[in-house]
């Protein structure tokens, strides 16, 4: 009976020592390769710890084998501890080989408990440029790399600004500013660039840098051959609106998903490697309201102006912000949200705040209004009801505003942008005129030479009308009389692009069509990712269209004859998207910058194209 003990004893430790070892292993590797694939990026290299497949069956056919050993094993040691005479007994005639068995066993634990310990987890905020201070992501430091040769070998242009910025990981330490909002920003070797570029002094005569031909294009180059240079990708990010970009600064709005529904982060990221400089995601510790809004910065490159909110959302705010540290300068609360993007005309700023609908379709509460800033010190200049300005406006050379009124209002209008008290000196009206369409007007506006250019439709952005209808309508700016009009199948709800006298239009049919801005006259229409719906504007060069369809390909068409010429997945590949692809693509230089429902914002380089 003793011997067979004994060998029961010895097989059964030796074999769940191996087995603990082995397991512990696989652990280990699975746990490293989830840190490092932790920081990859979709079409970027990934640097990966790849396990040894063998390893997986072996472990399973060990467990399985074990299993009745282990039994045995354990159902012996029960039998001697209750039997204290047999322990003595067997401990007195066997102490050598208990020791060769202990020593063994000793050593297995020692070094098997650590081995079975989890890796430490590096600090995963989800945000690009984030971790801890004691550890460095190699693929990411890989990928900066390879972004910044790419970046070198296509633009030797670039070479001096892009060298100015180390590829190093920057550690990121949160803070609370003055005005109460949490900013996080760079702490360590921060781009040169702290100040806004390119910016024109405070005595400048310029009155915008928003283009309101809706282009989404700096004129320049038609990128082709794209690449991904960089991409942004903070946890759950949802990208809606469009970035902008001034000088080597590119300030952008996301929203996270929070349980069940969203907040909001707002950052500036450098332009050529996509490094967080600052990001904003609370405010006196609550934490911020979702964006559907774009964000627009001042002339002078000092301000960031945004509005808060989705369609559901109350009490939301337009907000202001310091573009060079992300500290919020002012709010101003409203009783609706505001999901149309600010203009900017000098020291003001004028946007839409849209109404809530209740399932009928009648406004619950207030139908809408317009209201303007003042921008160096958040004071409300004035005030116009207009039934759900979902609409981004846009200001002409002379001040005056231009917005669409959505559901309950179907027009157009235009209006002075003085305060009330010159208006009531000069015995003016604020509206200069109104014009009712078919259909309700919730694109934003579009200024062409003597033409306001407007998209409407039955439908929204998560639904199709039963009976769809949507019609693309040019007025005249000065007296908003009725130019020509173009009826679609569906609703237009993105921004019209123009340049070189035609225009891109995204419908909600899945097509994007190319139209005559003189007469409406169609050139062509070409489908973009099947059926799934074109939802918002796109980008307009003289050689290219770019347009994104709502599950999320960014299709590049010759802008003469409609032809795809190449088409780009922007979404994380594992993680598809539910149809919410609605961020605009932008062209600036040689490189397309474009949000996304789950890949981050991105950014791809173009190593073809022309002027």
């Amino acid at each position: 009976m003793s011997k067979k003990l004994f060998f029961a004893l010895f097989a059964g430790l030796i074999h769940f020592a191996a087995g603990s070892f082995q397991s512990g292993v696989v652990r280990n590797q699975s746990s490293d390769s989830a840190q490092v694939n932790a920081g990859a990026k979709p079409g970027h290299l990934k640097l990966e710890s790849t396990p040894d497949l063998a390893v997986v069956p072996i472990i399973v056919n060990t467990g399985a084998a074990l299993f009745p050993t282990i039994m045995a094993f354990l159902a012996n040691i029960a039998a001697v501890m209750f039997n204290p005479k047999a322990l003595v007994q067997f401990l007195r005639l066997r102490w050598r080989a208990v020791s060769l068995v202990a020593g063994p066993l000793t050593l297995v634990i020692l070094v098997g408990i650590p081995l079975l310990r989890p890796a430490p987890r590096s600090r995963a905020e989800g945000h690009e440029g984030t971790g801890p201070t004691d550890q460095i992501n190699w693929s990411k430091v890989a990928e900066e790399l390879i972004a910044q040769q790419k970046l070198r070998d296509t633009t030797p242009a670039l070479v001096s600004d892009a060298a100015a910025v180390a590829p190093a990981v920057s550690v990121l330490t949160a803070a609370q500013n003055a005005s109460g909002a949490a900013v996080v920003a760079a702490a360590a070797n921060p781009p040169k660039s702290e100040a806004a570029p390119h910016a024109s002094g405070p005595d400048s005569p310029v009155k915008s840098r928003q283009d309101f031909s809706r282009s989404h294009s700096d004129g320049g180059m038609s990128p082709a051959g794209l690449t991904p240079l960089w991409s942004f990708q903070p946890e759950d990010g949802l990208f809606l609106g469009m970035p902008a970009i001034v000088g080597k600064r590119v300030y952008v709005s996301s929203n996270q998903t929070d349980l069940g529904g969203y907040t909001g982060l707002l950052a500036s990221l450098d332009y050529d490697t996509g490094k967080p400089i600052w990001q904003v995601t609370e405010i006196n510790k609550e934490a911020l309201p979702p964006f559907f809004s774009s964000p627009a910065v001042t002339p002078d490159g000092k301000y960031l102006v945004i509005g808060q909110g989705l369609h559901q959302d109350r009490n939301s705010s337009l907000l202001c912000f310091e573009a060079a540290t992300g500290t919020l300068r002012w709010a101003v609360k409203t009783t609706q949200h505001i999901e149309s993007s600010p203009a900017i005309f000098g020291d003001m700023a004028v946007v839409g705040a849209g109404a809530i609908e209740s399932n009928g379709g009648k406004p619950v509460g207030d139908p809408g209004f317009v209201f303007a800033v003042r921008i160096s010190d958040g004071k409300l200049l004035w005030k116009q009801a207009v039934n759900d300005p979902e609409s981004s406006p846009a200001i002409d050379e002379n001040g005056v505003v231009y917005i669409g009124s959505g559901f309950n209002g179907q027009a157009v209008v235009a209006m002075r942008s003085e305060t009330d008290e010159e208006l009531q000196a000069q015995k003016l009206q604020r509206i200069i005129w109104h014009t009712s369409v078919a259909y309700p007007i919730t694109a934003p506006v579009t200024l062409s030479g003597d033409l306001v250019i407007v998209g409407g439709g039955n439908g929204d952005m998560v639904h199709s009308d039963k009976n769809p209808q949507g019609l693309v309508v040019a007025l005249n700016r000065q007296t908003g009389q009725i130019v020509w009009q173009q009826k679609f199948e569906d609703a237009v709800l993105g921004s019209i692009a123009v340049d070189h006298g035609m225009m891109i239009i995204p419908l909600r049919t899945g097509e994007v069509a190319a139209l005559e801005v003189a007469d409406g006259h169609v050139l062509w229409r070409s489908h973009v990712s099947g059926s799934a719906p074109v939802l918002v504007g796109g980008a307009l060069t003289k050689q290219r269209a770019y347009v994104v369809s709502s599950d999320g390909y960014l299709v590049a068409f010759a802008a003469s004859t409609g032809k795809i010429i190449e088409k780009v997945y922007l979404n994380d590949q594992k993680k598809a998207g539910t149809g919410l692809s609605l961020s605009p693509p932008q062209v600036s230089g040689n490189r397309i910058i474009v949000g996304s429902e789950t890949g981050g914002l991105r950014a791809l380089l173009g190593t073809g194209g022309s002027n």
